[in-house]
């Protein structure tokens, strides 16, 4: 798995709004590292979007390739 293949995914896993407003920086021994354009979509998607995000990973891509995300 590379941030590419998460980038291509974007749209399916957080949605239109989300991915118009941040974005995958990093991956880094399966941790992916998310940048925000503004604190409050921080803040959104860290308390409210990070489980799901994180489960839809894990459905596409398998529980081993990301293990945490950080925003």
């Amino acid at each position: 798995l590379n941030e590419e293949a998460i980038r291509a995914a974007g749209r399916d896993i957080g949605g239109g709004f989300l991915e118009q407003h941040s974005g995958p920086a990093r991956l880094v021994n399966g941790v992916l590292h998310i940048e925000t354009m503004q604190s409050s979509v921080r803040y959104e998607l860290d308390r409210t979007w990070r489980p799901e995000i994180l489960r839809r990973l894990h459905e596409r891509f398998g529980k081993g390739a990301v293990k945490d995300i950080r925003v």
